[in-house]
């Protein structure tokens, strides 16, 4: 197993109807985040005001949001999805 190189696992997309998602276009945007390095350039940047303590990268939190917003979440809830 290859350890993944952003903040965003690989996709596996199957076609036997298992473990079907209801927003499919977001593999497009997770994908482009991924290969674009968006996700840990956004982290570089914002790394010098991380906490030291901290435990979650300031950097994937907001290409998280990013990516709720830009699929139709309302609410802050709707980043775990």
């Amino acid at each position: 197993m290859k350890k993944p190189t952003g903040s965003y696992p690989h996709v596996r997309v199957r076609e036997d109807g298992r473990a079907v998602v209801s927003q499919a276009g977001s593999v497009l945007l997770v994908e482009t985040v991924r290969k674009t390095g968006l996700d840990q350039a956004i982290s570089a940047v914002l790394a010098p005001w991380r906490k030291s303590r901290a435990v979650h990268d300031p950097g994937k939190i907001l290409v998280d949001l990013a990516l709720a917003v830009a699929l139709g979440g309302d609410c802050l809830a709707d980043i775990a999805l």
